[in-house]
């Protein structure tokens, strides 16, 4: 797994541009989402490309590059502003992004894999870097992600993981017991191996 950072993204495609799929805005755009179903279609975009976002303190999108709006087959303008859960895709557990913001929000940078879902309800996997901007006197000002392709094996390694999690999660009736539930069987799991979530992650994949 290979770790990136700013620097990077700013040198790949880090120019905001409009993808030519949907350029909707605000409850448009996500009355739209609302009715999208998943597909069992991947996209895929290549190893040499990172896609970028960055989001206020709230999760709510304010820049992403051409490769984020190429994959996700979204316009800029149909994504700023929009909560980055915009291309949520729902096979992900909860408990995965409650532990981000968790992380993220305590300052630390995280890494993740993540299912997402396009604009079409197609759905692509990433590796995400995700780390908090800070202003000169440290505060956090929002979130800036950086994410690649990752591989094949990471995806195998993740996905009995992520599988028994939403399955714990679907369990329940109640959204708040599920993750509640999903949460701790997360915690319980990693402890099972020893490891907290990024050493369980930095040792899947290749």
């Amino acid at each position: 797994m290979t770790e990136t950072g700013h620097g990077a993204a700013t040198r790949t495609g880090a120019r905001a541009s409009q993808a030519p799929a949907f350029k909707r805005t605000g409850t448009v755009m996500r009355a739209i989402r609302k009715t999208v179903a998943p597909r069992d279609e991947e996209i895929r975009f290549s190893r040499d490309e990172i896609i970028v976002s960055k989001t206020d303190r709230r999760g709510r999108v304010t820049y992403v590059n051409d490769v984020f709006c190429r994959v996700s087959e979204l316009s800029t303008d149909a994504v700023i502003g929009q909560p980055h859960s915009i291309i949520r895709h729902p096979d992900m557990p909860r408990a995965v992004f409650k532990l981000m913001w968790e992380t993220i929000g305590a300052g630390k940078e995280i890494f993740a894999y993540v299912k997402n879902m396009s604009a079409t309800g197609r759905y692509y996997w990433v590796i995400a870097h995700v780390t908090p901007s800070l202003d000169a006197a440290g505060t956090i000002t929002g979130f800036h992600s950086n994410r690649r392709v990752p591989s094949a094996r990471g995806i195998a390694d993740i996905l009995p993981l992520y599988d028994a999690l939403l399955a714990e999660e679907r369990r329940h009736d109640n959204p708040k017991t599920g993750l509640t539930a999903s949460d701790g069987l997360l915690r319980e799991k990693l402890a099972a191996v020893g490891r907290d979530y990024d050493a369980f992650i930095w040792n899947t994949g290749d």
